[in-house]
């Protein structure tokens, strides 16, 4: 036999072999990458098992919903007492308003002024936003004891009460940059660092579904507590 023959037949022999061993050894690795990902989607659902019975989770689970409810509450409480939205009272009721909360914002103003509607127009906007503030207007024509007393001498004036006390004002648009053309936002940082009102804690657009999403979220718990009666 041609020895060239023989060494060409030996090195198709070894290179089959290596193919062969490689080829196991490929299909060893797949097998064992199966094994390990199955293995890894059992010990997930045994560990998702477990979290679903975890005292720890349950109990801040309640701790939410408890939470919710108590949020809700509270703001039910406040609209109990007129807040929530941007009411007209009289010069007889004006004490009882400004004393029944703790915080009040309250706008005298001049049907006839454009500055005032301006104002109006704001504080309407604001007072659903923010329902630990009460917000009122006096028809300033409808209120002469006030107005002298309070010593208001231009319109819009809008006076800070805190626990009946009034402790501040804006008058005209003078903390507002003296144009007509303020912002909703503006007026409301002002209000802020005066400390009338407290930093959002969601989008001003999101506030009305977020407080749903809180009725709805204690709504459920309530059913899902009596269906368990």
């Amino acid at each position: 036999m041609d020895p060239g023959a023989v060494k060409s037949t030996l090195s198709n022999l070894a290179f089959g072999n290596v193919l062969a061993v490689a080829a196991r050894d490929y299909k060893k690795e797949v097998l064992a990458n199966e094994k390990a990902q199955s293995s890894n989607h059992v010990n997930e659902e045994v560990d998702l098992d477990e979290l679903m019975d975890d005292p720890e989770l349950e109990k801040l689970h309640a701790d939410r919903i408890a939470a919710l409810k108590r949020e809700v509450e509270k703001r039910e409480a406040f609209k109990r007492q007129g807040h929530g939205e941007y009411r007209e009272v009289s010069e007889g009721d004006f004490l009882g308003e400004v004393t029944r909360s703790e915080k009040v914002i309250c706008h005298f103003y001049h049907k006839e002024f454009y500055r005032c509607k301006i104002m109006d127009k704001h504080l309407k906007t604001l007072a659903p936003r923010h329902v630990d503030t009460k917000f009122i207007k006096v028809d300033a024509e409808n209120a002469p004891f006030f107005v002298s007393k309070l010593a208001i001498k231009t319109l819009p004036c809008v006076l800070l009460f805190s626990k009946g006390i009034a402790m501040d004002r804006l008058v005209g648009f003078q903390d507002l940059g003296t144009k007509d053309d303020f912002t909703t936002t503006r007026l409301e940082n002002v209000l802020i660092k005066k400390g009338m009102l407290s930093k959002k804690k969601v989008e001003d657009d999101e506030d009305a579904e977020y407080q749903e999403s809180i009725r709805r979220s204690v709504r459920t718990s309530e059913n899902l507590d009596s269906d368990s009666d």
